[in-house]
């Protein structure tokens, strides 16, 4: 074949593709009918331009609600150790060497673990996330979470409960299994082939291995990324791939926040539409996953938070690891100003009925003008 023919061929190939696509709501049609989204075709999603970025939401926005319908499931962060990592993660606030300024202690205790937790499933959350910093834990570090797992589901028996500690040594995720862990969080975080570039002191391939042994434990996989750390289209389309390959059954999208004292200090790249644009890839990629906004979503989606819930079907509330989140409150009424629900709410109680955060018009003074023309303090411009 003459490389003019085969030129012409990709061509046509790739013109066959931006047509399909020029039809968000015909690749959900085809997605809805079992169809899996190809690498080629999870590319263009993400090249889409700004102003068809809504008509691939709306796509996407059908796939969260035939399989999540309008519900919303809540998660709460407890970080039980903070700081002092001996990983050299770029993006990390707790890594070896960084500068940030940002909260360092070491294990806090049950006690103070559940009562912390307790405020998280008061406003709804009904996955409770048990974060400890570190390459993993020893065998007594790992006795400290299991006992505190155990004080939480006394306490609190129908919450969720996922442990992200790292890497994991063998038998490890059984014993958090035996102790009433429903899940385990290890995010793959970027592409393997942009890996090097964020990490060296442990591999993509270390992630994968401890992602695949939570697995064979019976722990529900939870694994997702960091957007926004340099890497290209491509790469990211390659991480999402990985995820579907791995059957993560909830896949968190964290949007870089690039703290003073890292690596990537003022690394800011996204903007709110190709944040939208992403999740929507993840969607149609992986249509029956809980999909999370997680930590940078205010950063980063800015004013188009609410939106991303028409794709996303899932939240952490309020602050994360060693930042600061939107309010909880300001969280729960982004929900119900979208119509949607606290998944688990109306049985479990909590934030099931949004106590407190109003329905409809929102009883607030008017502040009435007292600035621009007709006064001498500066206008609102």
């Amino acid at each position: 074949m003459s490389s003019l023919v085969a030129h012409l061929l990709n061509s046509v190939q790739e013109m066959a593709i931006l047509y399909r696509m020029q039809n968000f709501q015909e690749l959900a049609d085809r997605i809805l009918r079992g169809y899996q989204c190809t690498e080629e075709e999870a590319l263009h999603l993400l090249k889409c331009s700004d102003g068809d970025t809504f008509d691939l939401v709306s796509a996407a926005a059908r796939l969260r609600r035939h399989h999540f319908g309008n519900a919303v499931k809540v998660n709460y962060l407890v970080n039980l150790k903070s700081g002092l990592c001996p990983e050299d993660c770029t993006y990390c606030s707790q890594r070896l060497g960084s500068e940030a300024d940002v909260l360092k202690y070491s294990w806090i205790s049950s006690e103070e673990a559940v009562r912390q937790a307790g405020f998280g499933i008061s406003s709804g959350a009904t996955r409770v996330c048990m974060v400890a910093s570190g390459r993993g834990p020893s065998e007594r570090e790992l006795q400290r979470v299991t006992g505190t797992v155990e004080a939480l589901k006394a306490e609190y028996p129908h919450v969720e409960v996922c442990a992200c500690l790292g890497k994991l040594k063998e038998g490890q995720a059984e014993q958090l299994c035996q102790s009433g862990v429903d899940a385990y969080n290890h995010n793959l975080n970027t592409a393997e082939s942009h890996y090097g570039n964020i990490c060296t002191t442990h591999s993509f391939q270390d992630r994968v291995d401890t992602v695949e042994q939570a697995s064979a434990a019976g722990l529900s996989l939870c694994s997702g990324l960091i957007v926004g750390m340099g890497e290209t289209d491509g790469q990211l389309v390659e991480a999402v791939m990985a995820l579907r390959d791995l059957d993560a059954d909830s896949i968190p999208v964290n949007f870089l926040m690039p703290f003073d004292g890292t690596p990537l200090a003022g690394h800011w790249t996204l903007t709110p539409l190709q944040c939208l644009r992403i999740l929507a890839m993840v969607r149609m990629v992986a249509p029956e996953k809980e999909l999370r906004i997680a930590g940078g979503r205010e950063l980063h989606l800015r004013s188009l938070q609410p939106m991303a819930l028409h794709v996303a079907n899932s939240l952490f509330l309020g602050d994360y690891l060693t930042s600061e989140g939107q309010g909880a409150r300001e969280d729960l009424q982004m929900i119900r100003d979208g119509g949607f629900e606290v998944l688990g709410a109306e049985t479990h109680g909590g934030a099931g009925d949004f106590e407190g955060v109003p329905a409809g018009g929102v009883a607030v003074a008017v502040a009435p003008r007292h600035r621009g023309v007709g006064t001498s303090a500066a206008p609102n411009a």
